[in-house]
């Protein structure tokens, strides 16, 4: 019988290789994107195009308003993404982290996944390239594991838990090529912090430095769309 699995699908990079990456392992995939009050709604525009292309069973998009209290740049119209050198700060958690999103997120999917029949989650969390957002670290993810096999029904039903991070050690590079080897269609997603209504990017914010080095580094062409050259 085939395995069913909620994954989280933003419409960025990541979460489209996650998508590849459950339907090479042979799950039925359940795509779940959130409308969280995000500068730009291009993103979900992408999450459908790839949910279609990556075949999942069933894509929903949720209506979650984290702008109610702000806190990010991506959230709160009165801060702004960095861009250029002020992009790339290391040593602190940027401003483009959204409080506590990656935990309500989590938490949302486990609640469709125990009315599916699921115990698996997909999250396309990352150490090497995002470091600095708390709620992408291995440590998380392993306590939130632990966390909702307490407090749902499946552990008592017997089941288990399994919150899939497989781009977890991989560089944007690795993740670029594991991509592009299960048929992956980067052209289709959009990255950007800031994007534009047409899902152009701005090329100059971390996320769309960290895309474009990756593609580089990689070998392989950037199908990004900018809305400048870049």
């Amino acid at each position: 019988m085939t395995k069913k699995a909620v994954i989280l699908l933003s419409g960025g990079l990541d979460s489209a290789t996650c998508l590849a990456v459950a339907k090479r392992d042979g799950f039925d995939s359940y795509a779940l994107s959130f409308f969280y009050g995000q500068r730009h709604d291009s993103e979900l525009d992408a999450a459908r195009r790839v949910a279609q292309a990556g075949g999942a069973r069933e894509h929903r998009i949720f209506d979650l308003g984290l702008s109610a209290w702000g806190g990010s740049a991506l959230t709160d119209e009165a801060l702004a993404v960095p861009k250029g050198a002020s992009a790339d700060a290391e040593g602190i958690i940027p401003i483009t982290y959204v409080p506590a999103r990656n935990l309500v997120f989590l938490s949302l999917a486990a609640a469709w996944a125990e009315t599916l029949g699921a115990h698996d989650i997909f999250i396309g969390v990352n150490s090497v390239d995002y470091s600095g957002y708390p709620d992408c670290r291995p440590e998380f993810i392993d306590a939130f594991r632990r966390t909702v096999t307490l407090g749902t029904r499946t552990a008592d039903d017997g089941g288990e838990w399994e919150i899939h991070t497989p781009l977890q050690h991989l560089g944007k590079a690795e993740i670029i090529r594991l991509g592009v080897s299960l048929g992956v269609d980067y052209s289709l997603t959009v990255s950007c912090y800031d994007a534009d209504r047409e899902g152009r990017a701005c090329g100059d914010c971390a996320s769309c430095h960290l895309r474009r080095e990756g593609f580089r580094a990689a070998g392989i062409p950037d199908p990004t769309r900018y809305a400048a050259r870049h």
